[in-house]
């Protein structure tokens, strides 16, 4: 009997949950940005300006979903100490359509004042104030998740962090394994050892690709951030309530190029399929790491793996004959057995 770990009907939807347009520091404008990704094979867009959570629900059509987000940004003070100081960044992403209050906000702080009246918020709640610590940044998580909102934790590279400070976050949805902006810019943001890390911690995040694109470039500069990394979204219809349970779920995968067209589980083996693949990567917390070839040198479709509870998990990932690479989340025994 086949459990399908990505759902065996429905579509498959190419989305970007982070980018920026001019009401923060992109270039580009709402309207540009949808038909670039449009243009582009996209069928989600999320703009994630910072600090300023703006619906863009005029722009869905039949064809292509917006969906409503912010991102928020917690500074760590320069000090001699550390004169690179770091920051953490998380987007949120609304998982109801008719939601319009920013959660967190602060009446005079982190927003210039001729943006803020862009915004709404719930007048009786109190300011909420930042601050550098674990402690802020996951009470931050923990409102903006009550208040029915996806969360991802976004380029560690790109923000100094390393171990002693991700590895104390807690509830996110998911993390950016690959943030094209940064890697275009030189940041080695290609995230899987961090993914693994919170993977070990029994922290149960799906991995995102994402652009978090500003469009300062031009599109033939080699620094242009668009369509370079973004999510799969397994759904069975595109409208805000389908592809909004299939984040919660999992249902869906990270990826700079590569296609994973089917993931199931059948007697106790894992099964991929594919597009043409140098090799096929099965990784589990226990250490193994499976690989899956073409035959006689020909690129692999698909592979299959022996499964083991002892594995503690699995995920996949699939790299091109480009270095590009597709990234599942991790299955864990309790879903595989």
């Amino acid at each position: 009997m086949k459990k399908y770990l990505l759902p065996e009907t429905g579509n498959f939807y190419k989305a970007n949950l982070h980018a920026h347009s001019t009401i923060s520091d992109g270039r580009l404008t709402p309207e540009e940005l949808k038909a670039a990704y449009k243009a582009h094979g996209y069928s989600v867009l999320c703009v994630t300006d910072h600090e300023l959570m703006v619906p863009h629900h005029e722009l869905t059509d039949p064809d292509f979903l917006m969906m409503t987000g912010f991102e928020m940004s917690f500074n760590e003070e320069k000090s001699p100490e550390r004169p690179y100081p770091a920051t953490c960044h998380l987007c949120m992403v609304a998982l109801d359509p008719d939601e319009t209050l920013q959660p967190c906000w602060h009446r005079e702080k982190y927003v210039d004042p001729e943006k803020r009246k862009l915004i709404r918020y719930d007048k009786n709640e109190p300011d909420f104030e930042r601050e550098y610590s674990p402690e802020c940044i996951n009470e931050a998580i923990r409102i903006c998740r009550e208040k029915g909102f996806f969360v991802t934790y976004n380029h560690p590279v790109w923000s100094l962090e390393r171990y002693p400070q991700y590895s104390k976050y807690e509830g996110m949805h998911a993390m950016e394994i690959c943030n094209y902006s940064s890697v275009v810019s030189g940041w080695d943001e290609y995230n899987p050892t961090v993914y693994d890390d919170f993977l070990c911690q029994d922290k149960r995040l799906f991995p995102q690709g994402t652009d978090d694109n500003h469009n300062r470039q031009a599109p033939d500069h080699p620094r242009w951030d668009s369509f370079g990394a973004f999510i799969w979204i397994k759904a069975p219809a595109l409208d805000y309530a389908s592809i909004a349970s299939a984040l919660v779920k999992g249902d869906f995968y990270a990826s700079q190029g590569p296609e994973i067209y089917g993931l199931w589980v059948e007697d106790g083996r894992l099964h991929v399929q594919c597009s043409p693949a140098v090799r096929i990567y099965c990784i589990t917390r226990a250490c193994a790491c499976k690989a899956g070839y073409g035959e006689n040198g020909a690129p692999a479709t698909g592979a299959v793996f022996d499964l083991n509870p002892d594995d503690g998990y699995v995920r996949i990932s699939v790299r091109d004959a480009a270095g590009n690479r597709a990234d599942t989340r991790a299955f864990f025994p309790d879903e595989l057995f």
